[in-house]
């Protein structure tokens, strides 16, 4: 088993369940531009992916501008409510808890300064040694930007690196740059989508990648 001594967490889908918030603010993103209307069942498949993407497809359209309206429609309302329309899975807190010498860091496509709020509001800020995500201009809004990002700027080594997270592009990113890659069933990707996608590792609940990572 390879040795780990660092872990990267995405936060919606691994750490958080966002769904509610996250798929009303894009229903009402939607509705003010007079898009198409979706269930939040329907809309699920957003989570994770750069929204930016995902209201490309939504509105199938490629004008940067109109995407960009979305984005910010989003915004307005996730920022005052939706930031809050969230919840902690069961057994992500003590996982995060029993860590111990690891260091474990933030990585999501999520702006930084949003995460930052919820890791706040739901006192998680003490267990991550960093708290990395996109900036509001896109930036780092790609996993595979966003951990080279991260491993440089920390002077980490991506063989001792084990990024956790539930869809298949932190999968990707993780792999792309060369770490370790372990996908998670609880969230909103499917076993078969991590497979395909090449995980290294599939746990299916918070308690087996603290069992995982007990081993390493």
């Amino acid at each position: 088993m390879n040795q780990y001594s660092t872990v990267f967490f995405d936060l919606d889908g691994t750490l958080t369940d966002p769904k509610e918030g996250i798929t009303r603010c894009i229903q009402y993103a939607l509705e003010q531009l007079g898009g198409p209307d979706f269930s939040q069942d329907e809309l699920a498949s957003c989570i994770g992916p750069p929204l930016r993407e995902s209201f490309g497809r939504l509105l199938q359209t490629d004008d940067t501008e109109r995407k960009e309206q979305a984005l910010n429609l989003y915004r307005d309302r996730f920022a005052t409510v939706g930031l809050f329309e969230n919840a902690v899975y069961p057994g992500v807190r003590e996982l995060l808890a029993d860590l111990g010498s690891m260091r474990v860091f933030l990585a999501t496509s999520k702006p930084r300064v949003y995460a930052k709020r919820i890791l706040s509001h739901y006192e998680l800020v003490a267990y991550f040694d960093g708290i990395y995500g996109s900036e509001m201009d896109g930036r780092f809004e790609k996993k595979p930007d966003l951990l080279r990002h991260m491993l440089t700027s920390e002077c980490l080594s991506a063989e001792s690196t084990l990024m956790v997270g539930d869809r298949d592009h932190d999968i990707i990113g993780a792999r792309q740059n060369a770490c370790g890659a372990m996908g998670v069933t609880y969230g909103y990707g499917s076993t078969e989508e991590l497979r395909y996608a090449q995980a290294d590792h599939i746990c299916h609940s918070p308690e087996e990648v603290a069992a995982f990572l007990d081993r390493c």
